[in-house]
């Protein structure tokens, strides 16, 4: 039965099963999971055999039944090609943001390569494409959390470099309040209160558990590196000691006295500040103690002049203190920075402005358990190395039930940050980046919308088209 049926097979059919076959160990090969090659009896009899009808649908002669299942067969095709591409190869992100200004730009649309660094394996491989968590309309999960793999990444074209721009999931994702992602479910539990993030469902919303690879897409610049020891001083960053040089398009947070009046349109563009940007702070309620505190005098009238919160590089920082009109100019104080990682811990008294020294785990590296120590790797421990953790009231720390004073991490961990040093929520906030959460590099961007703007009046930012995310540097 099995030669007769060979013997029909046309000469087209073993030219379509070859290449097909090919490319699929191709795929095997680069995947180095062997359970993938029973996928070659599938493509056997789809070329070959055909003991499954697979097109049988399509000698129907209803010609309605017809054309709904051509539609069907097409937009599946679709679908299954767009999660491959999207999965293996690359897929779109937009900035939602100010962190990475002026470098990347709110309305930026770039492609994040994902063989930059290797392709992960889906954690949740059973989702609807082009979503990362919710189906929109719908509302709830787009994917199903069964089966559920662990973490594996197959060879790329490089790995994470220092100063790369790089898109992760967010790590403090892992837990999220549905009705109040940000700040983090963490920071929140720290300034509201467990019982309060748990019982206050109108506020917060249901608390929900995310996999890895659907926890939000976040893109920062990666300044610190597996093993390096990492120092904020007075908004400078050393590594193991030395100092680190900025990219030139960092910024900081400035508060702009003007002598009267505003400052015009103009002047905002030529420093290249959004609208949504330039805060006027001494019309905001609740500002006046904290102006006093920067030592901005009110007038007679017990009402500031016109002061604005705005983020400047040092090359704005240059040209607006030679505007006629500046008066004073104050950077903002790191007691403005929030809560700092580890949010749960208030033994280390590090800021925004000045944290650390911090040393970044690497993959095989071994610390000794201590007090200091567990408060900031015990996320790593528990959380993204899947460990228990247990600390009993005399101190002792059991891993896996076993008595524990050292630990060996599995994973090497990146440090990122914003270049919008002082709007930007990143590792400072919520720590460290483990190496299964990296997606992709943002390769270039290929649309740049500025909402500011009308459609034909700049809203189009043609310079930045099909540039790559380098040459912003």
């Amino acid at each position: 039965m099995f030669s007769e049926k060979f013997k029909k097979i046309a000469k087209r059919q073993w030219i379509y099963f070859s290449v097909w076959a090919i490319l699929y160990l191709l795929f095997t090969m680069w995947m180095g999971n062997s359970w993938l090659l029973f996928g070659l009896l599938v493509l056997i009899d789809i070329y070959l055999t055909k003991f499954i009808r697979w097109e049988a649908w399509k000698q129907s002669k209803n010609r309605n039944v017809k054309t709904v299942l051509n539609w069907v067969d097409d937009i599946l095709f679709a679908l299954i090609a767009v999660y491959i591409i999207n999965i293996f190869i690359f897929q779109n992100y937009q900035i939602p943001s100010s962190s990475l200004e002026k470098t990347l730009l709110v309305g930026d649309f770039l492609f994040v390569g994902k063989l930059s660094y290797g392709p992960r394996v889906p954690n949740t491989p059973i989702s609807f494409p082009l979503t990362q968590n919710m189906l929109p309309i719908f509302n709830c999960k787009s994917y199903i959390e069964w089966p559920n793999w662990g973490y594996k990444r197959v060879k790329g074209l490089g790995q994470v470099k220092r100063n790369d721009i790089v898109v992760f999931n967010f790590p403090a994702g892992d837990t999220v309040a549905l009705n109040m992602p940000n700040p983090d479910y963490y920071t929140s539990i720290k300034s509201e209160g467990r019982e309060a993030v748990h019982t206050n469902k109108s506020r917060f919303g249901e608390i929900i558990y995310r996999p890895v690879d659907k926890r939000d897409n976040y893109v920062k610049r990666c300044v610190g590196m597996p093993g390096d020891t990492l120092q904020i001083f007075l908004n400078q960053i050393f590594i193991d000691g030395k100092l680190s040089k900025d990219m030139r398009n960092v910024q900081h947070v400035y508060y702009v006295e003007i002598e009267s009046g505003r400052l015009s349109d103009e002047t905002f563009r030529r420093l290249q500040i959004s609208v949504e940007d330039q805060l006027l702070v001494s019309e905001v309620r609740g500002y006046s103690e904290f102006l006093r505190y920067l030592n901005f005098s009110p007038n007679a009238d017990g009402r500031f002049n016109t002061i604005y919160r705005l983020p400047l590089t040092t090359e704005a920082l240059e040209v607006i203190q030679k505007v006629p009109a500046v008066r004073k100019i104050v950077i903002e104080p790191e007691e403005a920075g929030g809560y700092t990682y580890p949010v749960d811990y208030d033994g280390l008294g590090w800021t925004r402005d000045n944290y650390g020294p911090i040393w970044i785990p690497k993959k095989g590296a071994t610390i000794t358990l201590n007090e200091k120590n567990l408060a900031i790797y015990h996320r790593c421990i528990r959380n993204y190395e899947n460990n228990t953790l247990e600390i009993g009231n005399d101190g002792n720390v059991k891993i896996n039930g076993i008595p524990s004073t050292t630990y060996t991490f599995k994973y090497d961990y990146y440090w990122m940050m914003g270049d919008n040093r002082h709007n930007s929520a990143d590792s400072r906030s919520w720590g460290f980046v483990p190496e299964d959460h990296i997606v992709g590099k943002p390769i270039f961007v290929w649309l740049s919308l500025d909402k500011d703007r009308g459609l034909f009046d700049g809203g189009i930012r043609w310079k930045r088209l099909f540039r790559k995310v380098e040459s912003f540097n």
